[in-house]
């Protein structure tokens, strides 16, 4: 990791501090406040002239305050004279805006790709995005990392009886399918509608879940509404309580109230977003920064980021 500084922005210091400690390298310094007016004001205190320079920010709430931070960050390392700018965004923010659903409305993961890249940005490295397809927003590389073995990992350890992987939404088939393929169990889909954002109706259940643990994968959970419907859906088909199994915890509004919900075990989660670190017991955070240190010296000495998993990634 030679000529490398990593800085951290507002959005999860204790990832990219823990990031460093894996990686042996200090966390670098660097001068962020507001202004009386609500603007940012930021300056490296210490030399990044010719340096690998990798931002860590995810783009978590305050959502928008933390884009604008990362790229007034950007414009700061350009201008004074990184040789990369490399942006470790392990929550991507804007991701379900990714296609329109309706006319005359935005594609904001496609602006939010392309104002990183016209700031300055060279690289991008994230997790588990919406869609797949917001790589092909960018012009320049994105290293996407699934926290998919980690959550995996974790499972197996459990030792769970009689389960079955749960995709919420056909969008998640593919990946309700690799879980339960390293589970070694059957999977089951919930087909639903979306009348609005974060509202949604499930219709049907293919797949038999009667008498069965189901362990629910999401990319996200954000109010909680949508899980809440499925762990309700599933126990009157006659489902035995959940485990959930998300990358990002944005969890909004009353968001952990609901998740204390009697038919839920566990909600396992990563600290891609930071988390109150005295949260209930019914959460489990699986750390990410070993496995995204393992992805920067690959990046950084010149590698294949497919080794890190075990089924192929693009």
């Amino acid at each position: 990791m030679k000529n490398v500084k990593i800085f951290s922005g507002s959005s999860n210091r204790p990832l990219a501090e823990g990031l460093c400690r894996q990686l042996n390298v200090p966390l670098g310094d660097i001068e962020i406040s507001k202004l009386p007016s609500g603007e940012i004001s930021l300056r490296y205190t210490e030399s990044i002239r010719s340096a690998h320079v990798y931002i860590v920010q995810s783009l978590s709430h305050p959502v928008n305050e933390h884009l604008v931070e990362l790229m007034i960050m950007i414009d700061a390392a350009k201008r004074a004279s990184a040789k990369t700018i490399n942006i470790v965004m392990p929550y991507y923010g804007y991701a379900r805006q990714e296609r329109k659903s309706a006319p005359r409305e935005p594609i904001s993961a496609k602006l939010v790709a392309d104002v990183l890249t016209t700031v300055g940005a060279d690289r991008i490295i994230t997790v588990d995005l919406h869609a797949d397809a917001i790589q092909g927003f960018f012009d320049i590389p994105v290293d996407h990392i699934t926290a998919l073995d980690l959550i995996t990992d974790y499972l197996k350890a459990m030792d769970i009886k009689n389960p079955v992987v749960v995709s919420p939404d056909a969008g998640r088939a593919t990946t309700a399918e690799k879980l339960a393929n390293y589970m070694d169990c059957p999977f089951a889909i919930m087909i639903k509608n979306r009348p609005a954002h974060n509202k949604t109706k499930i219709t049907h259940i293919i797949g038999e879940v009667e008498g069965m643990t189901p362990i629910i994968i999401e990319d996200l959970i954000d109010t909680g509404g949508t899980i809440v419907n499925v762990v309700e859906a599933l126990h009157k088909r006659g489902a035995n309580d959940a485990y959930i199994c998300a990358t990002h915890g944005l969890f909004s509004d009353d968001a952990l109230e609901k998740l204390s919900h009697p038919y839920i075990r566990k909600v396992v989660i990563t600290d891609t977003i930071a988390i109150d670190p005295n949260h209930s017991d019914k959460f489990v955070v699986l750390p990410m920064e070993e496995l995204l240190a393992t992805a920067l010296r690959i990046i950084n000495n010149g590698g294949s980021i497919n080794t890190l998993f075990k089924t192929k990634q693009m």
